[in-house]
């Protein structure tokens, strides 16, 4: 295994695929690994180019990867699906994130560290739950333009008409 350069990682949530290229581009290795192997795999094998899409959980594989000593570069999906060869499985992709890898002009993705990523999370959070209420809004103006009550249009104006009707609808 001291001949691989370049490991393409497949993620999943159990069975993770692996695939390490020697500095060729040929095939050295090719193996299945449980989410519990990963780190104790990466660990025995020597510093090398570790790849994987830039998916969910990448960014922390990632970041646990690189602290074994590897060097590790994500790379958006789009970019890979080109060089999947055959019928679409993890061993297929895991050989396509290797070649691409391998590429002198692939653009990868910085792994974000837990502060960006939890930054990141918290707005993704607020943005969702401001269109949940948007959403609750707009379906309870429709129904209640049903009984001839018409809401105007935002959340602080509907608060406001709410308030002004005494919380009751009366026709």
């Amino acid at each position: 295994m001291s001949d691989i350069i370049t490991v393409g990682l497949d993620l999943a949530k159990n069975v993770f695929q692996v695939h390490g290229a020697d500095g060729t581009g040929r095939a050295a290795l090719r193996k299945k690994l449980r989410r519990a192997q990963v780190l104790e795999f990466f660990s025995q094998l020597p510093s090398c180019v570790v790849a994987m899409e830039a998916c969910g959980g990448a960014h922390f594989w990632g970041r646990e990867i690189s602290k074994l000593g590897h060097e590790v570069r994500l790379i958006p999906p789009a970019y890979v699906k080109p060089f999947v060869k055959r019928q679409k499985n993890d061993a297929a992709d895991a050989e396509a994130i290797c070649e691409a890898a391998l590429r002198p002009t692939m653009r990868f993705v910085p792994v974000k560290s837990e502060e960006t990523q939890g930054a990141t999370m918290v707005f993704r959070v607020r943005e969702s739950l401001i269109r949940q209420r948007s959403q609750a809004i707009n379906a309870l103006r429709g129904h209640l333009s049903e009984f001839g009550q018409v809401v105007p249009q935002g959340a602080v104006v509907s608060r406001k008409w709410w308030k002004f009707k005494g919380g009751v609808i009366s026709g």
